[in-house]
């Protein structure tokens, strides 16, 4: 990714509004390390961007005509060229039904649209890095929520075979929405060995990111979905 190599975090804007595409340009730009490479106003616009420029980080409504932000964001998770391309779901509600099938789709978070401008910039950091926006309290509940719809025929992946009892708990931990520092307090190890454990499972599990854990730990039964707070 570049900025592995001292280059800026390349972004690009999807979305259909004009006027709110140009404000999270402006935004971006403004901030030292990113800079956006360019806008899409529909998920097709979406996909070729991410093709042609090959972007860190594209900021994806989910509601768009032609090709919606799910579909756009599978095409790009799934497509060799892309796969290195971060996707993040821009959502007007935090219950937005769609969030979890994106996630699915290889997404690596969410976003609401009324994010303070400071923790959008620092969420485009942290995702480029290859992090996943999973620690608010809200992630939490959406991916609870739709995690808890049943799948028929959904079976647990054959690699999860090849993790360690030690895995499991660091799995079921993640899924819980704990970070890396949480991990290492609740199971009495080092940061570093934290750290090990959960790139053990991205390698075992075959997963993109920390948001492919949390669905994986769900969907094998490691953690029950509990109903969001009333």
């Amino acid at each position: 990714m570049s900025e592995q190599a001292g280059a800026p975090v390349t972004v690009v804007v999807a979305d259909d509004q004009a006027l709110l595409r140009g404000t999270f340009r402006l935004l971006i730009d403004s901030c030292p390390g990113l800079t956006t490479v360019g806008e899409a106003g529909t998920g097709q616009e979406a996909v070729d961007l991410a093709r042609h420029a090959h972007p860190d980080v594209i900021l994806m409504d989910v509601r768009m005509p032609h090709l919606d932000g799910i579909e756009a964001t599978r095409l790009i998770c799934g497509a060799p060229e892309t796969q290195h391309t971060r996707v993040v779901i821009l959502t007007t509600f935090d219950l937005d039904e769609y969030v979890y099938a994106a996630l699915q789709a290889g997404a690596s978070g969410f976003l609401l649209k009324d994010t303070p401008p400071a923790d959008l910039l620092t969420a485009i950091q942290v995702v480029a890095a290859g992090e996943a926006l999973l620690a608010p309290t809200v992630t939490r509940r959406l991916i609870s929520e739709f995690a808890a719809r049943p799948r028929p025929g959904q079976l647990p992946p054959p690699q999860l075979d090849t993790v360690t009892s030690r895995e499991r708990e660091v799995l079921t931990l993640i899924g819980g929405g704990l970070t890396n520092q949480e991990i290492a307090g609740q199971l009495h190890i080092s940061l570093a060995t934290a750290r090990t454990h959960v790139g053990h499972l991205l390698t075992k599990l075959m997963a993109r990111d920390r948001a492919q854990l949390v669905i994986t730990a769900y969907e094998t039964g490691l953690v029950t979905p509990r109903p969001p707070p009333r």
